[in-house]
């Protein structure tokens, strides 16, 4: 059997724990952008496919 390969647990220093929250504030951001991206398209595509019928209905 192989030799225990899990990593310690040990303490992060400051300049180790900013650069992590740093990147998952990145990828958080990444995401939401992405999101939002997404939730846009389906608007657009939707608004695309009423057509013009969209503006000339009653109200």
């Amino acid at each position: 059997m192989p030799a225990d390969t899990t990593i310690a647990n040990v303490p992060e220093t400051a300049e180790e724990e900013a650069l992590r929250r740093k990147a998952q504030r990145r990828r958080s951001i990444a995401l939401a952008l992405a999101l939002a991206g997404f939730a846009l398209i389906f608007y657009i595509l939707t608004i695309v496919k009423m057509g013009p019928a969209l503006f000339d209905r009653a109200l």
